[in-house]
C-alpha cells in the first residue's frame, strides 16, 4: 500500500488512469509549452525588432517634418511634399473623415516615438481599415495630425504567426491521435482477448504488431493461452478417460447384483443405489470439466424460463413453490445453462431447506441487471461458510448429512460467470437461506 501526501493525491486524482488519456495530456503540455516558447521567440526576435525599426523611421521622418516645418500650408513644399512622400496633414476635424476614427491608439509606439524625438510627447494611433496609416499627433501641436502611409506592411503580416501556430497545433494533435492509436489498438486487442480468456473462450493467437515491448507483452499473452488452453483440453480429455473407465466396472457390478438371489434384494437395491450415486458424481465431475463454448446469443425472458421450472416440478405434491416476479427486461443468455442454474438452486433449496420456497425476481436499475433469489425457510447456513459455497468440492450444509460431490454450485457459478453475472448468497433475517444471481440485461 502506497500513501501519497493529500496534495499529490488531490492533483493525481484529476489525471485521466488510461494510457490515451495520460498520452493525449502529455502531448498538449508538450504542444501549450512549445506554443508559447514560438510566440514568444517570435515575438521578441522577428516582430519586436520590426516594429522598433518602424517606430525608429515614423520618429525620423517626424523630426523632419517638425524641422523643416512642411506640414504648415504656407510652405512653399506643402503641396509638392504631400504628393511625393503620400505624407498628409489633417486637423482634428478632417482627420476624423481620413479614417482617425477607426484608428487604434498604441501606447508602447507612442513611448519609442517620443524618445526617439528627443522627449516631445507624441500620440500615435494606428489605422488597417484599407492602407495601413500611422496618425501622430506631436505634443507642440495639438491641431495638428500627420498621416503617415506604411507601404508593404499589411495587417495580414501578422497572419503567417497565426497560420504557423495553427498548422503546428494541427499536425502535434494529429500525430499524437496517430501515435496513441496505434499503441492502443494492440492494447484493445489484448483486453478482448484477456476477457474472452477469462470466460472461458480462447481466440486465435493475436497479431504480433505495435512497439517491441507490446510484441513482447502479445507474445507472452499468446504462449500463455496457448499454455491454458491445453491444459483445459487435457483435463476434458482425463476427465472423460476416467468417467468412461469407472462406468464400466460399474456396469459389470450392476450385472453381477442382478444376479443375487430373491433373499438378497436388499444388498441388490443398496448397490444399485450408490450406483446410481456414483454415476450422478461422475456426470457432475463431467459437467464441471467442460467448458461450454456455445456462443451467447439467446433473448430470453427470465420470468417465463422461472415459470418453466416451476411448472416441472408441479408434479411433486410434497413441496410448495411461491412466485414474486417483477418485470424484468430480456437477458442475453444459454437457456439451457440458466435452466441448468435455476434447477440447481431450487433442487438445493428442497434438499437442505424447506418444502416450501419462494422464488422472487426484481431489476436492478442502477447496475441494470435482472435479479433472481430462491429463497428457502430451513435453518441457513453458518456466516463463515457462505463464501466457500461456489467453491468446487465444498458442501456447505456437512451439519444436515450433504451427499454428493460439491461441485453443484462450483458448476451454477460457472455458467453464471460466463453470461457476465454473479452469484447471491445471504441468509434471510427470518430464518432460510437466500440463493440466487443477477445476469446483465440484454
Amino acid at each position: 500500500m502506497y500513501l501519497y501526501p493529500t496534495g499529490c493525491e488531490t492533483n493525481l486524482r484529476f489525471l485521466p488512469k488510461s494510457a490515451f488519456g495520460q498520452t493525449a495530456v502529455l502531448i498538449a503540455l508538450l504542444l501549450l509549452i512549445n506554443q508559447v516558447v514560438t510566440y514568444l521567440s517570435v515575438t521578441f526576435y522577428f516582430i519586436q525588432p520590426s516594429y522598433q525599426q518602424i517606430s525608429s523611421l515614423v520618429a525620423t521622418q517626424m523630426n523632419s517634418i517638425m524641422l523643416q516645418q512642411v506640414y504648415r500650408s504656407d510652405h512653399p513644399q506643402y503641396e509638392a511634399f504631400q504628393r511625393n512622400t503620400g505624407i498628409q496633414f489633417h486637423s482634428e476635424r478632417t482627420a476624423m473623415h481620413a479614417g482617425l476614427r477607426d484608428a487604434k491608439r498604441y501606447q508602447w509606439m507612442s513611448q519609442q516615438v517620443s524618445q526617439a524625438m528627443q522627449g516631445e510627447a507624441v500620440d500615435i494611433r494606428i489605422s488597417t481599415n484599407t492602407d495601413l496609416k500611422v496618425w501622430l499627433r506631436p505634443a507642440s501641436h495639438p491641431e495638428l495630425w500627420v498621416a503617415i502611409p506604411l507601404k508593404g506592411i499589411a495587417d495580414a503580416d501578422v497572419s503567417p504567426l497565426m497560420m504557423y501556430l495553427l498548422v503546428i497545433s494541427v499536425l502535434s494533435v494529429a500525430g499524437g491521435w496517430l501515435f496513441v492509436s496505434r499503441m492502443n489498438k494492440p492494447l484493445r486487442a489484448l483486453q478482448h482477448a484477456a476477457q474472452q480468456v477469462g470466460s472461458g473462450q480462447f481466440p486465435s493467437s493475436l497479431p504480433l504488431e505495435g512497439s517491441t515491448e507490446m510484441i513482447s507483452v502479445t507474445q507472452a499473452f499468446n504462449q500463455m493461452s496457448q499454455g491454458i488452453q491445453r491444459l483445459e483440453s487435457d483435463r476434458v480429455l482425463m476427465t472423460a478417460g476416467i468417467s468412461h473407465d469407472l462406468r464400466t466396472p460399474l456396469t459389470r457390478i450392476r450385472l453381477a447384483s442382478e444376479m443375487l438371489p430373491p433373499e438378497q434384494d436388499w444388498v441388490k437395491d443398496g448397490i444399485e443405489h450408490d450406483i446410481d450415486d456414483m454415476n450422478n458424481i461422475i456426470d457432475q465431475f463431467i459437467e464441471y470439466a467442460r467448458q461450454d463454448r456455445e456462443k451467447i446469443s439467446e433473448h430470453i425472458d427470465l420470468n417465463a424460463l422461472v415459470q418453466e421450472m416451476v411448472n416441472a416440478r408441479s408434479i411433486q405434491n410434497d413441496y410448495q413453490i411461491d412466485l414474486q416476479l417483477a418485470e424484468l427486461p430480456q437477458i442475453k443468455g444459454r437457456e439451457l445453462g440458466l435452466k441448468r442454474v435455476l434447477d440447481n438452486l431450487i433442487e438445493n433449496a428442497f434438499r437442505y431447506g424447506s418444502n416450501h420456497v419462494t422464488i422472487s425476481t426484481e431489476y436492478d436499475s442502477s447496475q441494470q441487471h435482472a435479479v433472481c433469489t430462491v429463497r428457502d425457510f430451513g435453518k441457513g447456513i453458518d456466516e463463515e461458510q457462505i463464501p466457500h459455497l461456489l467453491s468446487p468440492f465444498t458442501q456447505g450444509d456437512r451439519a444436515r448429512g450433504s451427499v454428493g460431490s460439491g461441485l453443484g454450485l462450483a458448476i451454477t457459478k460457472r455458467i453464471i460467470e460466463s453470461h457476465g453475472g454473479t452469484m447471491r448468497f445471504s441468509n434471510h433475517p427470518y430464518g432460510g437461506l437466500k440463493a440466487g444471481f443477477s445476469l446483465p440485461a440484454a
